[in-house]
């Protein structure tokens, strides 16, 4: 066999023997807890670009529907956000579709595709990062960039692109725990492939035999800015109703 053509043809096997490698270990990372419903309250501690900040109580819902994920967000404190209620869910495209209901408007709201990218109720969080968190692995194309420490631990560091050039980012990378696969951190890169976002873990704790991290926090770059999620309360399968993944819920605030 001509030289070159067996170069390529071990350089390309190389490349397809990685890329599954990596597609192996973002499988894991998002298979490693598994439970039928997760509920929990957490504070959510905003800081802006001065050093000071705003605190907001959130309670959380998510459980597997027939398209893939559901989550529903409803706000409790402080008073100027109270009611607030926002509605996320895959839908049988490999989308997602999301509502929102904030009290002032009196209604629900379905959030346009291009409202993905902007802030969700003043935090560094985007919508599609809200979304971004069951995101499927197969909607990127993933590859293995190298080996390194984080934290004291070793880590798979992997890189993203995702197959829709509509999403938000261009790419991600991740450092994921080659032992127990948790995800410690992820950086997310704008179309210009400057880094935008930079998301941390931290603090996990063994909740109900699954290791969980008790805090999150997402860093705009380019602001300044942060916000930091500390789980107060985190329960695994525990019964929701269906009716708290619809519009009815959001607007009322009862599962029928």
């Amino acid at each position: 066999m001509n030289r070159i053509i067996l170069t390529a043809f071990f350089l390309s096997a190389a490349v397809f023997m990685y890329a599954q490698e990596a597609n192996a270990i973002m499988i894991s990372a998002k298979n490693r807890v598994s439970s039928d419903t997760v509920s929990s309250r957490s504070r959510m501690v905003i800081t802006a670009k001065d050093g000071s900040t705003t605190e907001r109580v959130i309670d959380q819902y998510s459980k597997d529907g027939p398209n893939g994920s559901r989550t529903v967000i409803v706000f409790q404190r402080p008073a100027n956000v109270a009611g607030s209620r926002f509605l996320t869910m895959d839908n049988a495209s490999g989308g997602t579709d999301q509502w929102i209901f904030l009290p002032s408007l009196g209604r629900v709201r379905r959030i346009a595709a291009s409202e993905s990218g902007g802030n969700f109720m003043g935090t560094d969080f985007s919508y599609d990062d809200i979304s971004s968190m069951d995101r499927d692995i197969y909607l990127d194309t993933h590859t293995l960039l190298r080996e390194e420490p984080l934290n004291g631990k070793n880590c798979y560091v992997i890189q993203s692109i995702p197959k829709d050039g509509s999403y938000q980012y261009s790419k991600s990378v991740t450092w994921v725990d080659k032992e127990n696969y948790l995800i410690y951190k992820s950086e997310m890169y704008n179309k210009r492939g400057e880094t935008s976002k930079i998301m941390e873990m931290a603090d996990f704790k063994d909740v109900q035999g699954r290791i969980t991290p008790m805090q999150t926090k997402i860093s705009t770059v380019s602001a300044g800015t942060s916000t930091t999620i500390y789980m107060e309360i985190m329960k695994y399968d525990d019964p929701i109703p269906d009716g708290v993944f619809t519009a009815a819920y959001l607007e009322t605030g009862r599962a029928r």
